[in-house]
């Protein structure tokens, strides 16, 4: 496993930017797959992006496509959710998650590592 800790999230008005960073620490990052899923209150979890190890290919649910950016920077071992045209229905926790050589589709993956989570409010 690796250890994962996100940043960037906060309070935005909608149609507002913000990126979420997350580093990863333990193991060589260019061998994980790297996402982002989202927990809004009430809901369950899902898949928001994903990238994978090789190649760098990208994944994104159907609600945030044309809209988020995912991205990652192995020289930093970190990863990155450039969010933008927020809406009030991206409200939720947004957690990093991880898999050694995993694979990814735009379903999500199964990942094996996760970090803390951090809050992103749109107001309308």
């Amino acid at each position: 496993q690796v250890q994962l800790v996100e940043s960037g999230g906060g309070s935005v008005q909608a149609g507002g930017s913000l990126r979420l960073s997350c580093v990863a620490s333990g193991r060589p990052f260019s061998s994980y797959v790297m996402g982002w899923f989202r927990q809004a209150p009430g809901k369950e979890q899902e898949f928001v992006a994903g990238i994978s190890w090789i190649g760098g290919s990208t994944y994104y649910a159907d609600s945030v496509k044309g809209r988020f950016t995912i991205s990652r920077d192995n020289a930093k071992n970190t990863a990155y959710l450039q969010m933008n045209s927020l809406e009030s229905e991206d409200t939720a926790v947004y957690f990093c998650a991880a898999r050694i050589r995993g694979s990814v589709t735009v379903s999500g993956f199964d990942a094996d590592s996760w970090g803390q989570g951090t809050q992103v409010t749109v107001s309308s």
